[in-house]
């Protein structure tokens, strides 16, 4: 076992690991709207519209991350011929993306859905005295509020989706250890690629989760003082 190697290459292990940082903020950012419109949906007041958004999280939680990438990389486009008798090339990198936010979004949809709940009603109530519609009230006061509660359940699933990007290189999407695969084919030596990748993904968490950190003690010292008045802002 040469690690040498492991530095020889260590521009296209980079790479990797760059591809794997733009499919996981990808994802998570797609995730995020899927979530937020999915946890908004799970609480509404209108029956259907709490079907809907909990069919979908129990499809999506209910089975494997792996079948999600197979369905839209290779089910969706035999869908798509059988509607529109055409043939698509869906691209690796896109399809990654989108079956991973998909994916996030379900898990996202919970982490908001327990956020939003956990939230005083009399926030709520308070907000609609002033004059707010439901909406703007769970825009501008809810979700606020709601945020610093949502920081670290939110971090865990961005450490979770940079893990889990390693799945799409079942696909060909060249990231990270897509890459560690290649050159420890290239070289019939796995054992020092994989060990280069995992240290990498190591310091990726490491730095991502010390970030979720500092986010979490800000939000809780800058908002601290007004969740314990229990007042309003004023919006003016």
């Amino acid at each position: 076992m040469d690690f040498s190697l492991v530095f020889k290459h260590f521009d296209m292990l980079l790479n990797g690991a760059a591809a794997t940082i733009q499919v996981t903020f990808g994802a998570l950012a797609m995730g995020l709207v899927l979530g937020v419109i999915a946890g908004t949906c799970r609480i509404s007041r209108r029956f259907y519209v709490r079907i809907i958004a909990d069919t979908y999280i129990q499809v999506i939680r209910g089975t494997p991350m792996l079948l999600q990438i197979f369905f839209f990389y290779l089910g969706f486009p035999q869908i798509y011929m059988m509607v529109t008798g055409q043939g698509i090339s869906p691209d690796p990198l896109i399809t990654g993306i989108v079956a991973l936010g998909i994916n996030s979004g379900a898990y996202n949809a919970e982490i908001i859905r327990a956020g939003i709940q956990s939230i005083n009603r009399g926030q709520m109530e308070a907000a609609r005295s002033t004059g707010l519609g439901h909406t703007q009230a769970m825009i501008y006061i809810i979700l606020p509020q709601a945020l610093k509660r949502m920081i670290p359940p939110l971090g865990n699933e961005l450490i979770v989706l940079l893990k889990d990007s390693s799945l799409i290189s079942t696909i060909g999407v060249a990231e990270l250890m897509y890459s560690a695969k290649v050159l420890g084919a290239k070289y019939y030596t796995y054992v020092p690629f994989l060990v280069g990748a995992g240290c990498i993904y190591l310091i990726l968490t490491f730095t991502f989760s010390r970030i979720f950190n500092l986010m979490e003690r800000k939000l809780s010292a800058g908002s601290g003082s007004r969740e314990n008045s229990g007042a309003v802002p004023d919006l003016g």
